[in-house]
């Protein structure tokens, strides 16, 4: 893949006060920003001008774990992206750069 971001939500992030007390997981939600957010930054597109094309959540990402967010985009401009805690893959999706109307 073209480009890589690495993120660590710290063990003691807010978020995990709400979910799951017990057994506390990174929530898709905020999984997804931030890999919306790192492509942002890697290629300058405008988040507001984009579609999501699809996301996947396949494993659960836990407080204190290391993410490493990679994306490349297809030949047809939409961006591919991959967020992975070592080899198991956490989540996979798409999103396509539009145009503001």
């Amino acid at each position: 893949m073209n480009d890589a971001a690495h993120w660590t939500v710290a063990p003691d992030h807010p978020v995990f006060a709400g979910h799951f007390p017990g057994t506390p997981i990174v929530p898709g939600v905020m999984l997804l920003d931030t890999a919306l957010h790192a492509i942002a930054a890697a290629t300058g597109i405008a988040l507001d001008t984009c579609e999501i094309g699809s996301v996947k959540f396949l494993a659960r990402a836990n407080p204190g774990e290391e993410l490493v967010i990679r994306h490349v985009r297809s030949a047809g401009g939409a961006i591919r992206f991959d967020i992975l805690a070592g080899a198991r893959k956490i989540a996979s999706g798409s999103i396509v750069p539009g145009s503001s109307v």
